[in-house]
């Protein structure tokens, strides 16, 4: 079984054990939102809260505004490279995904 996968089963006995809900409404309310919203709705967030407290946004919320921005924007150079400078900000974790994000960068440039 993947990591995904057992990822997701966890979070589905998470969510339903003892008939209570375990995700605090503003989480489902900002990956309801950020599921559907455009890029630069996504940014204007991010830019927002980010430059009231830097620290202040969980980092799997980063990650996700950041992913979904990039996958709506593949082809931005300067969206890369913000994206993977906040990943590098956060840990040795999403290093790989970073540079391969700035690598793309690089390449739309040239």
């Amino acid at each position: 079984m993947s990591e995904l996968t057992q990822s997701t089963r966890e979070l589905i006995l998470s969510v339903y054990e003892d008939d209570t809900p375990k995700i605090p409404d503003a989480v489902r309310g900002f990956i309801e939102k950020i599921t559907f919203a455009d890029p630069e709705e996504i940014l204007s967030a991010l830019h927002g809260v980010l430059a009231d407290d830097w620290m202040a946004l969980p980092v799997w919320a980063r990650n996700l505004a950041y992913r979904l921005a990039c996958l709506q924007r593949p082809d931005d150079p300067a969206l890369l490279r913000e994206a993977a400078a906040d990943l590098l900000c956060f840990g040795p974790d999403w290093d790989e995904a970073a540079e391969a994000l700035k690598a793309r960068a690089a390449q739309l440039e040239s």
